[in-house]
């Protein structure tokens, strides 16, 4: 939760994160952070939207978070608006992007998680776009001797 409050601390209406990991990995507690750090006053409550598709979260800066595990590419965009958010006023954030990859923004920021041992998390970041590539090296400087 860490890590994205401070990911989200650099972010503005606009930015998409692009989340991926298996299933168990922490993507949904990553999706609190960023709720907290957008100032979601119930950050806490964030749950996965896995059978609603989209839960829309009012902060300081509006998060919209997205679970697309239970859908192909065709099925999700045939049927939903999903541009209005993918480049709206707020932060979108899509669990299991990967299966939606053709869809997504040009610039984003792609975070994996992976499982690192049984209370422990790998995150990987890859930015496309300038502003994500600074919000990341923010981030470095930031944990350069945490241990995060």
């Amino acid at each position: 939760m860490k890590v994205a409050s401070d990911i989200a601390s650099g972010l503005m209406p606009g930015d998409f994160i692009a989340l991926n990991g298996e299933l168990g990995s922490g993507k949904t507690v990553f999706v609190k952070g960023l709720a907290e750090g957008l100032g979601v006053r119930e950050h806490l409550y964030v749950n996965s939207p896995t059978f609603v598709i989209l839960k829309e979260y009012r902060g300081d800066i509006d998060l919209y978070h997205f679970d697309v595990y239970r859908l192909d590419y065709d099925h999700f965009v045939d049927s939903l608006d999903y541009r209005k958010y993918f480049y709206g006023e707020g932060v979108t954030v899509v669990e299991w992007a990967d299966r939606i990859k053709d869809a997504l923004p040009e610039e984003h920021l792609e975070v994996t998680i992976e499982h690192a041992g049984p209370d422990k998390r790998r995150m990987r970041f890859n930015p496309a776009g300038g502003r994500y590539i600074e919000i990341i090296g923010s981030l470095g400087e930031k944990h350069e001797n945490t241990g995060i």
